[in-house]
């Protein structure tokens, strides 16, 4: 089969429109607020499609048939988190990346990645038994480890989407409400845990000032309010290219990351933001259609824990520029700025295609 007719048969082009859509919405924002960043990024997203385009040839239900193979490949992430967390330089307070000549890479992007794949082959061959205690927790065990690792560096906002992870896990795995609530439970305990043994004080303050909103404007909830100036000024059709006061004068705090979609909606409007966020509709609406059409238990489990860790992605961000969610640090998937969590997540739609073949 040609190139031309492989590619044909396996890329949801429709996927790849919305997913051009996000790329190129957080691409003109960059050029706009940070131009040295948007050639790095140009470059992340190239390597990423690289892999895309090689995985449409591979066929990776035998790779995920052995159980082995996403066990080890878990372990290996957890020994890089932990190589992370001792020898890892510190940047900004944290100790969450490693350089690789003249770049960093972020071992809790590819924690997620490993997460979902060991989880997929777990519940895929426990489907039968999936409301036993003992599958429950042996499940959530698989992300509180890397997921207490991640917080020590301190890294709240990774840590929370692995744990989120696995909530979204049960919840696609068919596990009766009853289970499900107690695993909230498990969820509330293990951010208990973190709460009161790994997060630092800057992070518990931005979390209780969710609550009081308009206390300490210049410090905990300083990013928040200056988030919603700039969605506010933005109006219907936005203050145009590189005419955002918020962005362009550096109020607004990591504009290219954390915050693009404020800057988003400053310099685009309500028309920008609108295009951004129908997009991702459509990016979720495909990913979830594709998770029903293939076959195999592990590649529809894959498929709808890739739209998880999207989806709880994209509410943790968007959530936290609008006030209503605690900034924790989480980007927006492939519209922030970050070489790992781009890559990571290409390589996720990668193996989504992998696994399709349109109907």
């Amino acid at each position: 089969m040609s190139l031309l007719k492989t590619l044909t048969r396996n890329i949801d082009w429709k996927l790849w429109a919305a997913l051009g859509l996000l790329l190129g919405s957080g691409l003109l924002s960059l050029m706009s607020s940070r131009p040295e960043l948007f050639y790095k990024q140009v470059l992340w997203i190239v390597i990423g499609c690289a892999f895309v385009v090689l995985f449409t040839f591979l066929d990776f239900r035998s790779f995920f048939s052995h159980s082995s193979v996403s066990n080890i490949f878990y372990t290996l992430t957890l020994g890089l988190l932990l190589i992370t967390f001792f020898f890892a330089p510190s940047i900004n307070g944290n100790r969450a990346w490693l350089l690789v000549g003249p770049f960093q890479f972020q071992p809790s992007e590819l924690a997620k990645l490993a997460l979902i794949c060991v989880l997929a082959v777990f519940f895929a061959k426990r489907h039968v038994g999936i409301a036993r205690w003992k599958i429950i927790i042996g499940s959530f065990l698989y992300a509180l480890i890397p997921a207490l690792i991640i917080a020590a560096q301190p890294d709240m906002g990774s840590a929370l989407m692995v744990l989120g992870i696995w909530l979204g896990f049960l919840f696609i795995s068919g596990i009766p409400l009853k289970r499900l609530a107690v695993a909230g439970i498990f969820f509330l305990l293990a951010f208990i845990i973190l709460w009161t043994s790994v997060f630092k004080e800057y992070q518990k303050d931005r979390i209780i000032g969710l609550f009081s909103p308009q206390q300490d404007p210049l410090g905990a909830n300083y990013n928040v309010i200056q988030s919603k100036i700039a969605l506010g000024s933005g109006g219907l059709f936005g203050q145009g290219f590189r005419q955002g006061t918020q962005t362009q004068l550096g109020f607004l705090p990591e504009a290219q990351t954390d915050f693009i979609f404020a800057a988003i909606t400053e310099e685009g409007g309500l028309v920008g933001a609108g295009v951004v966020l129908v997009a991702f509709v459509w990016l979720m609406t495909r990913l979830l259609r594709m998770g029903m059409l293939v076959e195999g238990n592990v590649a529809k489990l894959l498929t709808l824990g890739t739209a998880v860790l999207f989806f709880i992605q994209f509410v943790c961000n968007v959530g936290s520029v609008i006030g209503i969610i605690p900034v924790i640090g989480v980007t927006f998937p492939f519209v922030s700025y970050g070489g790992s969590s781009m890559l990571v997540n290409l390589i996720l739609i990668g193996l989504v295609q992998s696994f399709y073949v349109k109907k």
